[in-house]
């Protein structure tokens, strides 16, 4: 036992000896416990985590998790997961030793969920109910697949919601035009737009640019960071993938409107971001223009839908496609296998050529 006394602050603190998954020894104190009880139980549950026991509390398993999870994605990521966690998971489950819970645990946690409502009152959406029941899964995978939890009680509950439960929305090339003519009167407004449904962009992706990203030599865009909005602050980051790491031809007309935009600006540094703008105003530039031009108002990542809309009524294949917006091609057959309407006819008439 290491659990101690202190007499003259009549608290109780521990003092304990562990040895970490990488198989390094160490000695960690913590003090302040009210009662003897209480410094045993905390006791108990660290060193279950520091071995990687399954007796340990769903609650300190999480935090193996997210621990493993900084080193290998964005630190928006863990963000949005750990935002999730604590709200919709937490509240259940961290008390539960995790090899103690069922799939019933599972179940009644999702009706639980499924009866949770925004702050206008409204009942979650099944895209969202997605989200949650993925990360909780995602969580149980990770100690199936590293600590030999034998099943995941998630993954045999079943999901709840839907991946794609959101219509995909998109502008035709007429409805862009009259978009983009009422925001003219904001050239960085305009020119961001443009980078968007011209080129596919994701909006961080182009938040992020400079000016260095830009041969127009080549008339190509460099795509290799982008920004993301954590814990209060914009902040650079990689892609969202590897493939997202690419360079990006420019129409002609394109390459001279940034030509023109940049000449604009003064003293414009190679590595100075050439729009200095918020995500939060661009949204409420999306929000100006569409009400201004009658047109439908969209989210701005659409525009990306709008321009793989845009590429396939061209007659391009997935594979081209997938390559400019930094996707796998399986993805954008699956994503937009509606949009291709006539490809089983065509294909279907070139088997007869080949035939004959």
């Amino acid at each position: 036992m290491a659990v101690y006394k202190e007499k003259e602050r009549r608290t109780w603190y521990v003092s304990v000896c562990y040895t970490n998954w990488q198989g390094e020894k160490n000695r960690k104190v913590k003090r302040g416990f009210k009662t003897k009880h209480e410094a045993q139980e905390w006791e108990d549950e660290f060193l279950h985590s520091k071995a990687g026991n399954l007796e340990m509390m769903f609650g300190d398993f999480v935090e193996i998790y997210l621990d493993t999870l900084k080193k290998r994605v964005r630190e928006s990521t863990i963000v949005s997961k750990q935002s999730i966690i604590d709200s919709k998971i937490m509240p259940y489950f961290k008390r539960k030793r995790l090899c103690d819970i069922k799939v019933s645990d599972v179940v009644n946690w999702q009706n639980k969920v499924l009866d949770f409502t925004d702050e206008n009152g409204q009942h979650y959406s099944q895209a969202y109910l997605n989200t949650i029941h993925t990360q909780l899964s995602a969580i149980f995978n990770h100690a199936v697949r590293y600590y030999d939890l034998p099943k995941n009680p998630a993954k045999i509950a079943g999901n709840m919601g839907k991946k794609n439960s959101r219509e995909m929305m998109f502008w035709t090339k007429e409805e862009y035009l009259k978009f983009s003519e009422e925001i003219m009167d904001r050239p960085v407004s305009f020119y961001a737009f443009e980078i968007l449904y011209w080129c596919g962009l994701r909006l961080g992706e182009m938040l992020a640019l400079t000016l260095e990203d830009f041969d127009f030599k080549e008339n190509t865009i460099r795509v290799n960071k982008s920004i993301q909005h954590v814990n209060g602050e914009d902040i650079i980051t990689d892609p969202k993938t590897p493939k997202s790491n690419r360079k990006v031809n420019m129409p002609d007309f394109l390459a001279e409107e940034m030509k023109e935009y940049f000449e604009t600006i003064f003293d414009l540094q190679p590595d100075q971001r050439v729009f200095p703008i918020s995500k939060g105003y661009m949204h409420s530039e999306m929000t100006r223009g569409s009400t201004k031009a009658g047109v439908k108002r969209i989210r701005i990542h659409d525009l990306r839908h709008s321009h793989v809309s845009l590429l396939i009524n061209m007659g391009f294949t997935a594979m081209d496609i997938a390559e400019r917006v930094g996707h796998e091609s399986i993805d954008i057959t699956y994503h937009y296998a509606h949009l291709f309407p006539n490809a089983q006819k065509k294909l279907a008439e070139k088997l007869n050529l080949e035939r004959s």
